[in-house]
């Protein structure tokens, strides 16, 4: 079963354990939030709304609050000197799907837990090795007093630049007779 939903102007197609992102709504991390502007419900029976179906409700558990990536909006008046940037990062909330509900049945309190991510057990095995593998990677420093006798000495083989000579002066141009 899947549901057509609108929230922050915008509408989206919906499923159970699906993961969205949409405008910015109040909550936590872990709450459940009550999406109530459902347009379609499809499955064996589809229903539509005229413009929403009364009852219908899709409930969802919020994931996170972030921000979208950045936009730059420029503007420019072409041979005016005219120009202006501006940076913007969009509020978003991440959401997962938990039910979809019809004839006005409540949600369930507790939210659907997805299994655990085997990818959170590797991330933390590579901290671990971390440190332990910079303190053997690091060599001593080569000194760098060694090198620059050498320098010195081909520096001072080389004659010293002069002054460079100033651009002789053009002869004033001679008045006209009349």
């Amino acid at each position: 079963m899947f549901a057509v939903i609108r929230t922050g102007g915008k509408q989206y197609r919906v499923a159970p354990n699906d993961i969205i992102e949409i405008e910015k709504i109040a909550g936590e991390p872990g709450d459940i939030v009550e999406l109530g502007e459902v347009l379609l419900l499809g499955g064996d029976a589809p229903k539509t709304g005229s413009p929403t179906i009364a009852g219908a409700m899709v409930a969802a558990e919020v994931v996170a609050q972030k921000r979208a990536d950045k936009i730059i909006v420029f503007k420019k008046k072409r041979r005016q000197g005219y120009r202006r940037t501006k940076g913007h990062r969009q509020l978003l909330t991440a959401l997962r799907i938990t039910e979809i509900l019809t004839d006005g049945k409540k949600p369930s309190k507790a939210a659907a837990k997805p299994a655990p991510k085997k990818v959170e057990a590797k991330a933390e095995t590579k901290t671990a090795e971390k440190p332990a593998a910079k303190k053997a990677e690091t060599k001593p420093v080569a000194k760098k007093a060694e090198a620059k006798p050498e320098a010195k000495k081909a520096a001072a083989k080389k004659p010293a630049k002069t002054a460079a000579k100033a651009p002789a002066k053009k002869p004033a141009a001679k008045p006209k007779k009349s």
